[in-house]
């Protein structure tokens, strides 16, 4: 089965995922004080002087840490101006549940933090504020953002997702676990080699496996983020810009095998339910994990970790994940462009070095990462700039996984069940397949009726 429609490329990129958000938040129609002007109406900045504003975010431990001391640093600067009442959420999803509550309540915040998943759902809703005149208010120049970062949250001639805490897939090692396995002093350049290295790596007493070569996160812990990229890989792909979904094509099957074959057959591979910590622990001497784990890596590893461009099979790839920030269309329109100001700050080039060098985030300012103080934490820590290197080397995530509502979940729980169960990877995959496309059939009418 094929979904096919009548729209465009260029307008289904556009719009890819508009069902999925107002399928997600059909429920919510928020009465907004602010309610977004028109594309190209100039605002004129209201003053900020008294304002408080309040933020919704995700982030705890050493991240959690990080934009709380940003926080205190905007406070500080602006105090008598205005302040930001910064609440934590729990995860992205909470977060992003949370505010689909607290817009059916009238009752939202006025900046919040919102994953590469959810955002989208959000903008489709309308229920995000348009930034581009707030942000000329403030002299926020978005040319000095990433490309491939400031464009994911610009559609229909308008800024509506500001990059914060973006990030791509990493391969991690253990160069203590390396050394010892008489393994180079670097990372794997494709599979095959690190499948040739694999068993060096492995502990085993008696049957059971002591120290894994490599892990596989759970569901929850995004795997079919990371398997993303292994699936272009290996030439395949969840889906395509149109919503063709492709996890029954031969390809991408085979990446599947893969996974299951490091676990099951070849046996130097394992599922974790927190890969993190097993990292730390010494327990997987390689994973994949995201740029943003390395702040608390670095904080916490007892050993010293190498970090490479993740393998190549067929061709290279990788793609971006994290979060940004939006102003919710609830938000009064004097606290508008308090609540801008914000997010120009969090995302200015010295708090983005800041953030970057706390939290292994990417810098999401041009200036900032050809900047001295990024320049100088690359020679002090050379294993970031690895992040930096790879971001001109990813691409737009599949439309199944972000754009199909909890295409996410779906995916990963079908991964799940080749890596833990040990199911097989064809059939698996045609069902996961045949469920993405009934979830996308909404999400493609919808599009139609917005877009034409």
């Amino acid at each position: 089965m094929k979904i096919t429609n009548k729209l465009s490329r260029r307008r289904l990129l556009q719009g890819m995922g508009a069902g999925a958000g107002l399928l997600a938040l059909a429920a919510c129609t928020p009465v907004a004080p602010g309610a977004a002007p028109a594309v190209g109406d100039s605002v004129a900045a209201p003053s900020v002087e008294g304002q408080t504003i309040l933020l919704w975010s995700s982030y705890s431990g050493k991240n959690g840490e990080a934009e709380q001391a940003l926080v205190d640093r905007f406070n500080e600067q602006f105090a008598g101006d205005v302040q930001v009442d910064y609440q934590v959420q729990g995860s992205y999803e909470e977060t992003a549940q949370a505010v689909t509550r607290a817009l059916s309540a009238q009752d939202a915040p006025d900046v919040a933090l919102m994953s590469d998943v959810w955002w989208f759902k959000f903008y489709l809703n309308q229920t995000l504020l348009p930034l581009d005149d707030l942000a000329a208010a403030e002299d926020i120049d978005f040319s000095d953002y990433q490309d491939p970062l400031i464009e994911e949250g610009f559609r229909n001639g308008s800024h509506w997702w500001i990059p914060f805490a973006r990030s791509t897939p990493l391969f991690y090692y253990n160069k203590e676990q390396w050394a010892a396995a008489g393994l180079p002093e670097r990372g794997p350049e494709t599979w095959d080699e690190f499948a040739e290295w694999a068993p060096s790596l492995v502990q085993q007493e008696g049957d059971e496996m002591q120290v894994a070569a490599f892990s596989h996160p759970d569901g929850a812990s995004y795997i079919a983020w990371l398997f993303q990229g292994v699936t272009w890989q290996f030439n395949g792909a969840y889906s395509d810009p149109d919503f063709t979904m492709r996890l029954t094509d031969e390809e991408t099957v085979a990446a599947g095998q893969f996974y299951a074959d490091s676990v099951h057959t070849l046996g130097w591979a394992r599922p974790s339910k927190d890969i993190g910590a097993d990292f730390l622990n010494g327990l997987t001497a390689a994973a994949m994990m995201s740029t943003g784990s390395m702040g608390g890596l670095r904080e916490n590893a007892t050993f010293e970790f190498g970090t490479a461009l993740l393998p190549k099979k067929e061709q290279f790839g990788c793609c971006t994940g994290g979060a940004g920030l939006g102003i919710l269309n609830t938000t009064a329109a004097e606290k508008q462009a308090a609540a801008m100001r914000y997010i120009g700050f969090v995302s200015n080039p010295e708090s983005t070095a800041f953030w970057s060098q706390q939290t292994g985030y990417m810098p999401v300012r041009k200036s900032a990462a050809e900047g001295g103080a990024m320049t100088a934490y690359y020679e002090e820590f050379p294993q970031f700039k690895t992040a930096v290197d790879q971001l001109p080397l990813t691409r737009p995530q599949d439309s199944a996984r972000v754009w199909v509502p909890n295409g996410d979940q779906i995916i990963g729980k079908g991964l799940e069940r080749i890596t833990v169960l040990a199911e097989d990877v064809a059939t698996v995959f045609a069902e996961v397949n045949e469920t993405l496309i009934a979830e996308a059939a909404p999400v493609v009418e919808t599009l139609q009726t917005i877009e034409g």
